[in-house]
């Protein structure tokens, strides 16, 4: 079941659109999707020449557009990223791979939801943590 990222309120757009495709939705708890950083791309010119290496700001970022889609579902609610419970790296996201995002809501108190999110690739867990976002919904 695709979906399109900005179809479902995400307000990112290129280049700061880290969610290629949604793969799973249930609205307002929990969400699926994927991206795929390419080799080409200018962030890794610096990070790192020789070992490229996606950047663990850029997955947390990834990770809180998934959960602000997970959270707006299709009620056009609106999220962005409170704060940053949590996130651990265990192990390198490298360009050209495909990168499977998660985010599941395990908490809301008035305009705050707190999501836990995952990113791997194949079986690889390569980011994981909490997440808090502010539901500024008009």
């Amino acid at each position: 079941m695709p979906h399109d990222p900005v179809s479902l309120g995400l307000p990112h757009r290129e280049p700061f659109l880290f969610v290629e495709r949604i793969t799973s939705l249930t609205p307002g708890c929990e969400a699926s999707g994927e991206k795929v950083f390419h080799a080409s791309d200018p962030i890794f010119r610096g990070h790192f020449p020789g070992n490229p290496l996606v950047p663990g700001v850029i997955l947390t970022e990834a990770l809180a557009q998934i959960a602000g889609i997970a959270g707006a579902g299709t009620n056009g609610r609106s999220f962005l990223l409170s704060a940053i419970r949590s996130m651990k790296f265990p192990a390198a996201a490298h360009p050209d791979r495909t990168i499977t995002l998660h985010a599941r809501k395990i908490a809301d108190l008035g305009g705050l939801v707190q999501f836990e999110v995952k990113a791997t690739v194949e079986a690889t867990t390569v980011a994981t943590g909490i997440l808090v976002l502010n539901d500024v919904t008009p």
